[in-house]
């Protein structure tokens, strides 16, 4: 087996040429069987297995730098890179990250798992080597569906005119989690038409090169006027109008091609694009009919976990709310299918915008409708609303806008990790004015705030993680904290379904504080008496967050109770598991009545 020889690049090149399809199989084999098991983005892997094995056959890591965009593709790098014997650990706390991550292996060149930096980070590297004078090449391999990030947009119009060497690799699979949209999506499916192109080329130059006396010359007249000829055929010229030079497309699950691509354009001088067309879920017939369900697999313990999604009860109550009110739009950055809109999308296509993976753009386009008179709900996920945090701030909140953003995934997030955790956006929230910010403690409670989001004319934010296993039961909505059981002792204020779960495990009594912003200082006011501790419990950083401002207002007013603050630690959290990153941060009912027993102990 190729698989048992193989644990680094070194050996990856001991192969013959010949022997990389057998070692190509062996290495989507494990992925499957590993993704099964632990959980993680399979489609995408499956359709880089011959791509990535062509780079590192002709590339030498870690000298030269791979850069990965997203890192939904880089489970065939970590097996190459030295990873092989942990590669069972995947997405398991302690074990291999499912993103590229600089402290795990000096072969992952940055930390990644957000869409669109690829390009962005590889010219730096690539800046850095000139000034440095290193003897290294940089490579980018960037998916088509982050080309429609606005990032990626900069970064090409950066590369182009600097001229630097690189190699951007476009992995055109037509895919991003959902199907591409959008012109640039346009734009290469006629590139991918261009093979007549090559096929006319390489049968001119064979034919004339075989002329005698004549062949070498008329050569070098062809070479001359082949950008002439290829225009006629091709007719679109984007990259090369930027000033990169492109190739392709090829056939990224032909090895042997993708070694001699790479080969010659290894030593280029200036900013190189080979386009590859691959397979989403390759290998796998179900993958390969249906790339979006198998984009991200739960792991077998998250499988058995019984829950209900927040996602799907969104998308069910929007199409109730578009039914009654024809102004309610809903938007998707590429992310129908894990916010719930798909169902929206197709009952209503007309009022359904997917922007592609430009979370900033479609923060403004949402501004921009609610400008227009229309209701926006723009459904994406609280690690990506960080990239739109300026459109929030300037675009709507300013306008005082009544735009509705649908958090999806906040708080920790389990075994994506780092770069996916949603605990910053109560704190980043927090500081705007003009900004609500709610959280249910349930899908009952989630449905009455998208009732009352219908009539609210403001900027409004409702968070929320992926699923719930506990009903509370619907009662009236209002922006207010209503208590939900009467106890002994401390009061808990708990924002959102996790929290409350973890405090009706305790003996206090719990206020379920659905309003993060603006606070209910009605309630406050009450409960500010000597000898009350308020604890404030929240899945989300602590600074600037829910348990802060509570502090900031009873300070503000003068404080007579006491109140603990329960957050995370403010700090990346780097635990795979939800259970490990709440148990780390105290968010337990475990930690929380031993707080109150100490307190009260005291007394």
């Amino acid at each position: 087996m190729y698989w048992e020889k193989v644990d680094s690049v070194a050996s990856l090149k001991s192969l013959r040429l010949s022997e990389l399809n057998a070692y190509a199989a062996e290495v989507r084999e494990h992925i499957i069987a590993t993704v099964e098991k632990n959980g993680g983005h399979l489609s995408s892997n499956l359709g880089s297995v011959e791509l990535t094995i062509g780079l590192h056959y002709v590339f030498d890591c870690p000298n030269d730098k791979i850069v990965f965009d997203v890192g939904h593709q880089a489970y065939t790098h970590k097996i190459i890179t030295g990873r092989r014997d942990r590669f069972d650990t995947l997405r398991i706390s302690g074990g291999l990250s499912g993103f590229p991550k600089m402290s795990e292996s000096d072969c992952d060149a940055f930390t990644v798992g957000h869409s669109s930096t690829s390009l962005s980070v590889a010219l730096g590297l690539a800046r850095a080597r000139e000034l440095r004078g290193d003897d290294c090449r940089i490579v980018a391999v960037i998916g088509d569906g982050a080309l429609t990030g606005g990032l990626a947009n900069e970064a090409i119009n950066d590369i182009g005119a600097s001229g630097v060497p690189m190699l951007i690799v476009l992995n055109d699979n037509t895919m991003s989690i959902s199907r591409n949209v959008g012109a640039i999506s346009k734009y290469l499916a006629r590139l991918r038409l261009s093979k007549r192109y090559s096929r006319f080329k390489s049968a001119v130059k064979k034919g004339v090169s075989a002329m005698p006396f004549f062949g070498r010359k008329l050569m070098r007249f062809l070479d001359k006027t082949k950008d002439s000829v290829k225009s006629a055929l091709l007719v679109n010229k984007m990259f090369e109008n930027y000033g990169i030079q492109y190739y392709g497309p090829f056939d990224g699950h032909n090895i042997a091609e993708m070694v001699d691509i790479f080969r010659q354009v290894k030593h280029e001088k200036r900013p190189v694009l080979v386009h590859v067309i691959t397979n989403k879920g390759k290998g796998l017939y179900e993958a390969e009919r249906d790339p979006s369900r198998f984009h991200g697999l739960s792991s077998e313990q998250e499988k058995q976990t019984k829950s209900i999604g927040f996602s799907q009860l969104v998308g069910n109550k929007l199409i109730e709310l578009a039914e009654r009110d024809p102004r309610v739009v809903a938007i998707t950055a590429a992310m129908a299918d894990g916010t719930g809109l798909k169902a929206f999308a197709a009952r209503y296509p007309t009022r359904c915008f997917d922007v592609g993976i430009a979370e900033e753009h479609a923060v403004t386009m949402a501004a921009g409708l609610a400008a227009g008179k229309m209701k926006p709900y723009f459904a994406v996920y609280s690690t990506f609303l960080q990239r739109g945090f300026d459109q929030v701030l300037h675009d709507v909140c300013i306008n005082d806008l009544p735009v509705t953003l649908l958090i999806d995934r906040a708080g920790v997030c389990g075994a994506d990790g780092v770069t996916h955790q949603g605990v910053f956006d109560l704190s980043y929230l927090n500081v705007l004015p003009n900004m609500t910010v709610l959280s249910p403690r349930d899908g009952e409670e989630l449905l009455a705030m998208l009732e009352f989001s219908l009539t609210y004319e403001h900027p409004l934010a409702i968070r929320y993680p992926k699923s719930f296993t506990t009903v509370y039961g619907a009662e009236p909505f209002a922006l207010d904290w209503p208590t939900v059981r009467v106890g002994k002792d401390a009061v808990i204020l708990a924002v959102g379904n996790r929290m409350l779960d973890v405090a009706m495990q305790t003996k206090a009594t719990v206020v379920n504080a659905r309003c993060v912003k603006p606070l209910d200082t009605a309630l406050l006011d009450t409960l500010n008496r000597p000898g009350q501790l308020l604890i404030t419990l929240e899945d989300n950083v602590r600074a600037g967050g829910f348990g802060e401002s509570v502090l900031a207002y009873l300070n503000r007013v003068g404080m007579h109770c006491s109140v603990e603050v329960s957050a995370h630690e403010t700090k990346f959290i780097e635990d795979m598991s939800v259970d490990g990153a709440l148990q780390a941060s105290g968010l337990t009912a475990e930690h929380i009545n031993e707080v109150i027993a100490q307190f009260y102990s005291k007394k």
